[in-house]
């Protein structure tokens, strides 16, 4: 007999949650597409974020510590203060990791108002914040407190989905 993964929920401490994202990513902006595949390791004080060409080579690296943005791409090695415009400059289109932390895991951030609406399982099924427009589409389970798996982010011209195939959510990261 056979059972179902058990359901990954959002801890209830999460600014104390580190987390690892394993999915796709594919973005569009200005009539440009590109996708890739992502692993996202969160911790406490600082993330990083892999993205990967469909044959698994790294294509991009974005550190972010409390020291600020290295991203690293094509060989080069780039630094900031600013993770939204690193990504702007050097991968052409701006990743709102701020925010993106929270939104991830279907939460408001917590420095700024939000507009939410709710699915008929008490799940938000859009989020409007900083100017960004969330919307969930898919999550592991109809468990209010269940992860995402499919959402866009949309800004603008600049649209962004993500997929997610794996969680793994706690202190034991």
């Amino acid at each position: 007999m056979t059972s179902a993964p058990p359901t990954v929920v959002r801890p209830a401490q999460i600014e104390h949650a580190p987390f690892v994202m394993n999915g796709r990513i594919a973005v569009k902006y200005h009539g440009e597409r590109t996708s890739a595949n992502v692993r996202w390791t969160h911790m406490i004080k600082d993330d990083e974020i892999l993205l990967f060409a469909p044959l698994g080579q790294t294509v991009a690296r974005i550190y972010q510590n409390a020291d600020g943005v290295v991203l690293d791409a094509s060989g080069k090695h780039y630094t900031a203060h600013n993770t939204e415009a690193l990504t702007q400059q050097v991968l052409g289109w701006s990743l709102p990791l701020n925010g993106l932390r929270y939104w991830v895991l279907a939460l408001p951030a917590p420095d700024s108002e939000c507009v939410l609406e709710r699915n008929e399982h008490g799940q938000i099924s859009q989020l409007q914040q900083t100017g960004w427009t969330i919307q969930y589409a898919r999550y592991a389970s109809t468990v209010v407190d269940s992860l995402p798996l499919r959402m866009t982010l949309q800004r603008a011209e600049l649209h962004i989905q993500l997929l997610v195939d794996e969680w793994e959510v706690g202190e034991g990261l």
